[in-house]
């Protein structure tokens, strides 16, 4: 959980009153002109066997971070909003052409129906929720249509997360 989730659960609780938002939008920080870096680009088909490098890219980078939060505010039907808590940024690729973006964070405080289907009881919650990471954004871009592309993508994701998610956070997650 994040410092601004904890504090904003505190004043729905009551225990605190915090100051009216500095900005309308609060913290979502969303780029006021789009770059060449996100312009569409000619249109990509085909299935997947016709992908000879799909990788995904860790995001460390500044300029790579500038350019995933681009991909998600123009073309994600959310938009662009910060992750909260762990999280972790991907570019898709194949090759050098730039497919999409995926990022995953930290798991939502409760969900119903997740917390009836593991069984566990708020203190379990508490201690174990960080084990559960969410797939916060999963992006191909609108001129990418190769079919069966979004599978290979995800269990690529799913593969490449843990290990990733250990040396950055030093924990595995256990539930995707």
């Amino acid at each position: 959980m994040s410092a601004r989730q904890a504090l904003l659960r505190m004043q729905s609780d009551g225990l605190i009153v915090l100051p009216s938002p500095a900005h309308a939008r609060g913290n979502v920080a969303k780029p006021r002109e789009f770059t060449t870096a996100s312009a569409p680009q000619e249109p990509i088909t085909g299935s997947r066997r016709d992908l000879n490098d799909l990788r995904l890219e860790l995001v460390v980078r500044r300029r790579d971070m500038l350019l995933w939060r681009e991909l998600i505010a123009r073309y994600h039907y959310l938009g662009y909003t910060p992750l909260t808590g762990a999280r972790m940024h991907y570019l898709i690729y194949d090759g050098d052409r730039l497919l999409g973006a995926i990022g995953f964070g930290a798991s939502a405080w409760k969900i119903g129906p997740r917390d009836q289907f593991i069984g566990w009881t708020p203190a379990q919650r508490e201690q174990n929720l960080h084990l559960i990471v969410n797939n916060a954004r999963f992006l191909l871009l609108p001129w990418v249509h190769v079919k069966y592309l979004a599978s290979s993508v995800l269990a690529l994701a799913a593969r490449r997360m843990q290990q990733d998610w250990i040396e950055r956070h030093h924990f595995r997650p256990v539930l995707l």
